[in-house]
């Protein structure tokens, strides 16, 4: 087993700024649009998955999908099941809901799921706690910046490109990290 490089973490996390980030405007980031077909291929964010049971995605980002590689984290899988969990049994809606989980994460290809390795971990760790300190973010907001980290982290070392509705969080990671890819989306009725 490989050992976790501590001190070549905190060199790299020197990009940690010493105030709160603020979002940029919608007009400095890159959105799913209509003429977009080609490009890197994709880690989707579990917004994606929820968005599309509970059609929320818009077409644009229906077609998006279909036309560029799609790629799984375990980090997904990993939220997907917290839900399936959390939702109460004694619920009618719960038997549905956990169906259509289910026929989510079966339909994704085994060579298409990936998982973050010690690297990725140990800096997803790192950056989120930079981030909810810089951020304020309180119990809540902890655990979904570690969730977010590790797929943008994850999504970075692949060559892939996140795709998100989650502008708030990940437009701030990257500020932290302009290497990193993201593409956001408006859910549907949201557009523009």
């Amino acid at each position: 087993m490989a050992e976790f490089d501590f001190d070549a973490a905190r060199r790299w996390a020197r990009l940690d700024p010493q105030k709160t980030l603020a979002r940029r405007g919608d007009e400095e980031l890159p959105f799913v649009n209509v003429g977009l077909v080609g490009g890197q291929g994709l880690l989707l964010d579990t917004c994606v998955y929820i968005d599309q049971m509970q059609d929320r995605s818009p077409q644009v980002l229906d077609d998006l999908v279909a036309q560029r590689q799609v790629n799984h984290s375990t980090v997904a899988i990993q939220e997907l099941m917290h839900t399936v969990g959390a939702l109460n049994p004694s619920d009618r809606r719960t038997a549905r809901v956990v169906a259509e989980i289910g026929r989510q994460i079966r339909a994704m290809p085994p060579h298409r799921i990936f998982s973050p390795d010690m690297e990725v971990l140990g800096r997803a760790a790192l950056l989120s706690g930079i981030l909810c300190r810089l951020q304020g973010y309180e119990k809540d907001g902890r655990l979904r910046a570690l969730h977010d980290c590790m797929l943008f982290l994850q999504a970075q070392k692949l060559g892939l490109v996140v795709l998100t509705a989650n502008v708030g969080d990940y437009d701030m990671l990257l500020q932290l990290i302009p290497t990193g890819r993201a593409l956001f989306y408006r859910r549907k009725g949201l557009e523009n």
